[in-house]
This record gives C-alpha cells, structure tokens and sequence, in this order.
C-alpha cells in the first residue's frame, strides 16, 4: 500500500501532484528566510482556486454532503442529546428575528397611530402588549442563545476527546512502517491542530445554515411586498463577498498542508528545548540560542505566509462587503422616500429596513455557512484520510493456534526487505534456522540489517519477498497480537515511560499489571530490583521528572527496568538488541549469566556490539550490507578466520 498524502477534498478541476503538496525543506540547516530561500529551497506557490463550473460544483456539494454525514455521525456518536438540543435551538433560533421585526411594526403603527389621531394614554394597553410580547421574544431568545453556546462547548469538549481517542486507537492498529513516513507525522499534526472544534464547528454550520434559511424566507417574505427589486438587490450583493471568501478559504487550506512539515520542526525545536531529555547536552553544547534562533527564523517564514494570506482575505471581504451596505443603504433611501410620499407608515419603514437588512444579513451568513462547510471539509478530509488508512501486518481468517512450547523454533526463508525511498535492501535474500531453545547472537555493522531482521522476526514488518517460519507455520498464518505475545523484546531505543517503577515493568504484560510477585520476580531477572528498593516508595516510586515526585535513573538502571519488561512476558522467544549498551561490566556479566539461565527452553535472539557478550552464544550469525556472509560458534568463526574474526580481533585489541 502506497502513502497517499493528499486527501484535501478539492474542488474538482484541483490536480492534485503526487499526494501531499510540495514543501520546501524544512531542517535544522534551513537557512530560509521570510521572501528570500536559501539552500536550494523554493517559496510556496499558491494553489489555484476552485473550480466554479456547474459539474465542478455540484461533484463538490456532493464531497461536501458525504463529509457532513461523516462527520454528524461523529458527533451524534459522542453525544447525541446535546446534537439533538442544538439543532432545535438553532431552528428556534432561525423563526425569531422575522417575528420581532414584524412586533417592532406593529408597536411604531401603535404609538404613531395613537399619536395623530389623539388618543394619547388610552393606547397603552395595546402597546403594553407589544412591548410585553418584544420582552418576551428577546428572552426567549437570550435563552435560546446561552443554550446554544452550552450545549456547543460540552458537545466539542466530547468530540475533541472522541476524536483524540479514535486517533489513539487508529495509530495503535496501524503498523510501524507508518511511523517512518515523516508525511504521516504532517498527518498527524494536521489532525491535532483541527479536529478539537471543526466536527462540532462544521455541525453547527449544518444547522445555522438552517436557522438561517428560516430567517432569510421569513425576512423575504415581509421584504416581497415592497417591491421584488429591492429583494432582488439585498441578494445578490452578498455573493462577491461569498466567492472571495470560498477563494481564500481553499488558499488557507492549500497553506496549512504546505506548512505543515515547517509547523512540526517549529514544535519539535521547542520539545528540545522544554524537556528533560535534551537538557544536558543542550547546555553542555551551548546550543540554546542556536536554536532559540532557529525557531524564530522558521516562526518569520510562517508568520510571512500567513500574514499576506491573512491581509489579502480580510480587505477583499471588506471591499465586497460594502455592496451589501451600499444596498442596504439604498433600501433605506427607497423606502424613506415612499414614506414621505404616504404610500407606507412609518412602521412599514421600519419593518422594511429591518427586513432589507435582515435578507441581506440572512443570506450573507447562509453563503458563509456554505463557504465555512466547504473549508470544515477541506481540513477535515484530513481526519477521514488518517482513520483511512489501513495495517499492512493483518490476522488472517483463521489463525493458526500458538503451541506451547513451540515445537520447530524460527526458519528464514530468503527474506529480502527494503524500506521505503532506498533503492539498496536492508536484508537480502537471508536465510537461517534457530533450534527451539537455541540462543544466538547477530553481529555486524551498524546499517548490516540486524534490527530490521529482528523487526521482521516481531512481525513489525512482513517480508516483501520470502518467508519467515515460526513453529513450522509461516509468521503470516499467525494473528500478529498473539504472536507478539510470545515475544519478550528489548529493542536498543527502549522506552523509559513516566510512570511507576511498578507499572513501567507491569507494562509488560498489562493483565498482570497488579500482581506485585510477577514483578518482584521480572524486576528480580532484571537486574531492577536492586534499583527500585532504595527508591523512596520502592516499586510506587513515580520514575522520571516530568511529573512532581518523579525520581530519575541512570542509563544502565533505565535499561534494566526496560529489561524487566522483556522478561514480564514469560515469552517463548526473546529478543534483545544491544541488552548490555548501558551496563557496565560487572553488570554486563551478571545478566548473561542470568540470562541463560532464563533462557532454558526459551529461544533468545539477541544484538550485541560486545564480543565478550557473543561469544556466550551457541550460535553467532554475521551480518554485512543485509546478507549472512558467515554463521557458526565463537570457536568455529575464528578457526573461519573471516569477517567475525577480524571484528573480534580488532575489538580484542583494544584491551591489550
């Protein structure tokens, strides 16, 4: 499956060039500045705008109706009372201008009658009346907007977090090679930065434009009388307001996916800077400032791009907004002059402004409720693209059952495996077999393809060509969740989550998250338990600093607790890349002795630099540009007098 980086809802007549829009390079060592790229980068062109032919813009209400019932079946999914009460609030919302335009009317003929034909104070209880019935309008709809406003921010605070979650639980399904794109991660960010407000924001769109219509028919309806003109004027003066909005909109789209890898450096400069992580070395380096500088230059090319966009947008809708009040303004003189002419009363001025005002107003906002659905489509076809995706590594129909013990041990298959973009394989047509309960060693270089082999053993990946045999059953013919169960792993690039010392080893195996001996005893293999118990609350010690009361470890001692985790599974296969990087050598020498110890019955696969820790193996695979150039024991590869001895013997060296 190819990554598809597009998904920006255009209009049709859009072409969009191979997915994601093109970016100019955005890295530590991009020099470009506001108006002027340097390194070979290219200022952003600007896409054009959508197409307005009658085909392009009924495919395009048709894109935009089907992203609408996405997202109000989102919405109504989080919490369908509060989408049930804002609806009808906004049609309630939508029949009462037009009703208290017509009351304004009714109480100025009120008081204008009683005035010239002398009736003084005895008008009073008719215009009590109107007056009470204005009062009673305007509260209702006061109240009628507060629970709108109510029920539109607790409906966003659910969909925000129903959204963070299907993102969470989507990214969870999906395999690791969607982690190495750096265009999903400008998906990703794309997604966090929009869908906390627009589902509920393009909802309520949905039903404004109905309130809307509601007003705009009623309001057209008293306007009608006056003469067709008049009503013809107060719409059609809103659409050049309505076409520049549409233009810009589309623009401000085609900008936040072209700045969205510029977006992601600006947040990972200020993670370097804000976390514990960098701390150290960014002060031992002195490069605080370096990139403190960094960030404000990258800050002044997107402030520069937004800020045209942002000028451009608001003086052509202020120039195109005049028409309407130019229209209005008209409207006013026309029926002013009828006045002074006796052919309406001085409430049918007021009623006819009002309402001329009200037409233009009302479909003002119903062509800005269209152009706002068009751009919430656009920003949220990013979301739909994201829960789109589907995992490369499935379950097939019928899995086959997991034995325990496995029976067969590991078998590869001339296995080859390229990553995306490189042209040279990281593996290259391997094979090998692993005996039940055998331990071995993979050695090599750094770029040999030891990770990516002991990956693909973990099924993180699938082979593209070849097959890899665990129990005699191709890995495929396994449901991956409960292969990776049998798997204890300690991957180089471990984790150190800021949580309990308890729960960092109990993550292990999360249905025995609470059983305090199987983590004395994981902490115990470890090497952890002597560790934790001089912590202050032992194993409910909070490890780390980004949380109050946090306790922060060593590298060897982090590694041990990550270690702990490995042997938390109870794994049938164990897995194990540089185990030793952070020890030191006593301790080093303490876990491979625990170690095959532990790794009776158990098959250990394990990646290590450290020759004095190979050579435990009972088996040592040497790896060179992806492919196994020599196999055999400690003994039997130096007697080779190959590449493996050549590599000890330099390393040996070096204690001489």
């Amino acid at each position: 499956m190819s990554f598809h980086g597009g998904g920006d809802g255009g209009w049709p007549g859009q072409r969009r060039r191979g997915g994601t829009p093109q970016t100019p390079h955005v890295g530590l060592t991009d020099a470009y500045s506001a108006g002027s790229p340097t390194n070979g980068a290219t200022a952003p062109t600007r896409a054009p705008g959508p197409a307005w032919s009658p085909r392009a813009l009924l495919a395009n209400a048709r894109t935009t109706w089907h992203g609408f019932r996405r997202v109000l079946l989102l919405v109504w999914q989080a919490n369908a009372g509060l989408t049930v009460s804002l609806g009808l609030l906004n049609l309630l919302q939508g029949l009462l201008p037009a009703v208290r335009v017509w009351l304004s009317k009714l109480l100025i003929d009120a008081v204008v009658g009683s005035i010239s034909t002398g009736t003084g104070t005895a008008a009073l209880p008719q215009i009590g009346v109107l007056v009470a019935a204005q009062f009673g309008i305007g509260a209702v709809a006061n109240i009628a907007g507060t629970l709108a406003n109510i029920s539109q921010q607790l409906l966003q605070e659910r969909v925000a977090n129903r959204v963070q979650l299907l993102v969470m639980r989507h990214a969870n399904e999906l395999d690791l090679v969607f982690f190495e794109r750096p265009q999903f991660y400008d998906l990703i960010q794309q997604v966090q930065r929009e869908v906390g407000y627009r589902p509920v924001a393009m909802v309520q769109t949905a039903f404004g434009l109905i309130r809307q219509l509601l007003t705009f028919i009623s309001m057209l309806a008293l306007l009608v009388n006056l003469g067709w003109v008049i009503a013809a004027a107060a719409l059609l003066s809103p659409i050049p307001n309505f076409v520049s909005n549409v233009r810009y909109g589309w623009g401000g789209y085609q900008l936040m996916r072209r700045q969205s890898p510029l977006r992601r450096m600006m947040a990972y400069l200020t993670t370097v800077l804000t976390t514990d992580t960098f701390s150290k070395e960014i002060k031992l380096f002195t490069l605080g400032d370096f990139f403190i500088e960094r960030f404000s230059r990258l800050f002044e090319r997107y402030y520069a791009e937004n800020r045209r966009l942002v000028i451009e947008r608001y003086l052509a809708g202020a120039a195109f907004s005049m028409l309407s009040v130019l229209a209005t303004g008209l409207t006013f003189f026309y029926v002013a002059f009828r006045a002074l002419a006796g052919q309406v009363t001085v409430g049918d001025l007021t009623l006819y402004v009002q309402a001329a005002d009200g037409v233009s107003s009302a479909f003002t906002q119903l062509l800005g409720g269209l152009q706002s659905m068009y751009e919430h489509q656009l920003y949220l076809a990013t979301l739909f693209e994201l829960l789109d995706f589907k995992p490369l590594v499935n379950a097939p129909a019928h899995p086959v059952p997991i034995r325990r013990p496995f029976q067969e041990g590991i078998e590869f298959r001339d296995v080859s495996y390229t990553y995306e973009g490189k042209d040279e394989p990281a593996l290259a047509n391997v094979s090998f077999t692993i005996a039940p309960g055998e331990t071995v060693a993979i050695v090599g270089h750094n770029g040999a393809g030891k990770t990516t082999l002991v990956k693909l053993l973990a099924r993180l990946y699938d082979p593209q060509s070849g097959t890899i045999l665990i129990d005699g059953h191709d890995a495929r013919d396994y449901d991956p969740v409960a292969l990776r169960g049998e798997y204890g792993v300690l991957f180089q690039d471990y984790v150190s989550y800021q949580l309990s010392a308890r729960e960092n080893i109990g993550v292990g195996r999360v249905d025995r998250l609470d059983e305090a001996g199987a983590i004395t005893t994981a902490a115990t293999q470890s090497g952890a338990a002597s560790v934790i118990e001089r912590l202050p609350a032992g194993y409910e010690t909070l490890l780390g600093k980004w949380f109050d009361g946090g306790v922060n470890l060593s590298g060897g001692e982090w590694q041990k607790v990550a270690l702990g985790r490995a042997f938390m599974r109870e794994a049938q296969i164990l897995i194990l890349d540089e185990p030793s990087a952070a020890l030191d050598a006593k301790a080093e020498y303490e876990l491979f002795s625990r170690l095959q110890e532990l790794a009776q019955g158990r098959t250990a696969v394990f990646i290590s630099h450290r020759f004095s820790t190979v050579r435990r193996a009972d088996r040592i695979l040497v790896f060179e540009h992806g492919r196994l150039i020599e196999q055999g024991t400690h003994e039997e590869l130096l007697a080779l007098d190959g590449r493996y001895a050549e590599l000890f013997n330099l390393q040996a060296a070096s204690y001489r």
